[in-house]
């Protein structure tokens, strides 16, 4: 797959160049004609990946919970590519905002989705609830998503071989899933193993979609990413939520260092979310060093990711939690 890095790095949208030049984007088929929602689409890995596509022709639903910066991204698109990119207010950690999202979303697609790319997410956060009473990162990196995955399928099954693209992490490796316990009521809560246990549950959902989907006989692809070591505003946010000035300077320092720039850690999803011979169930990752950095392969994730039993428990878990009827069923 072709690079599709910004010129501008990592800067916010509106400020540095251009996003990308037109042969950076040759290797990605055309988008023109194609419908996708991009959740977390107004900075890191989801702007560039809302960018790529529209860059491609593809119509881009912005689902954003701030809506300046989400019309500020879409002015951008305007500005730099042949694309158009429209916002939705989506937050994920309330489940009534995700609700009216996905209405709004079905509105605004005339009930047609070619591509729903669940990207949006919050790390290693001190505990805290959601809207509706939930561990956050679980609420906002799995529970919504589902949610909203669910509520967009008859837009999504409307499209033949339309395609859902679930961002997970290489952290999801780094603890298991209590299916009766996934808001740390009874175990003492952990940033990290909260954080660890919302990306594996983004793995499980992902194939837990694919199988259900191809049981149906749906003409439905679901697959997964992952970014690797990507230079985004995750680890500043992160570090503005556990400490002051210090840890926020410390940790753009290490990302400086140690991360791909945001552009790069794209290349996966957006592989994923464009390219032919992408099946359901697979899973991409940088092919670098310990899946850091490089450009798109075919990722190895964890056993726990594709246990059948453990993903059939958290799908019903899910739909209990969220309140959505799961689909397909």
């Amino acid at each position: 797959m072709t690079d599709i890095s910004s010129p501008n790095g990592d800067r916010a949208p509106g400020q540095g160049r251009p996003f990308a030049e037109k042969r950076a984007l040759d290797g990605v088929p055309s988008q023109e004609g194609r419908v996708a929602l991009v959740t977390g689409a107004n900075s890191g890995l989801g702007r560039h990946t809302a960018m790529a596509l529209a860059a491609k022709g593809a119509r881009v639903l912005l689902a954003c919970r701030n809506p300046g910066k989400a019309e500020a991204a879409a002015q951008e698109i305007a500005n730099l590519t042949a694309g158009t990119a429209e916002p939705v207010r989506l937050d994920l950690a309330d489940l009534g905002s995700v609700r009216a999202a996905a209405a709004e979303a079905m509105d605004r697609s005339d009930g047609v989705l070619h591509l729903l790319v669940n990207n949006a997410g919050i790390m290693a956060n001190p505990k805290r609830l959601s809207a509706d009473g939930h561990e956050l990162q679980l609420a906002t990196n799995h529970l919504g998503h589902a949610a909203l995955t669910w509520l967009l399928m008859p837009a999504l099954q409307a499209c033949p071989g339309a395609r859902v693209v679930t961002v997970s992490s290489g952290a999801h490796r780094g603890a298991g899933l209590d299916v009766e316990d996934l808001d740390f009521e009874r175990r003492p809560y952990d940033k990290w193993a909260a954080y660890n246990q919302s990306k594996l549950a983004n793995l499980l959902f992902a194939f837990e979609l694919d199988r259900r989907a191809r049981a149906a006989r749906l003409d439905l692809i679901s697959a997964a990413a992952h970014p690797g070591m990507a230079r985004t505003g995750l680890f500043t946010s992160s570090a503005r939520a556990q400490g002051g000035p210090a840890l926020v300077a410390l940790s753009a320092i290490i990302t400086r260092v140690a991360c791909q720039p945001a552009a790069k850690g794209a290349l996966p999803q957006v592989h994923a979310a464009t390219m032919p011979g992408v099946q359901g169930g697979d899973y991409f990752g940088p092919g670098g060093f310990a899946e850091m950095r490089g450009r798109p392969v075919r990722a190895e994730c964890a056993p726990a990711a594709r246990d059948e039993h453990l993903a059939a428990r958290l799908w019903k878990e899910t739909a209990r939690l969220t309140g959505v009827i799961p689909a397909p069923s």
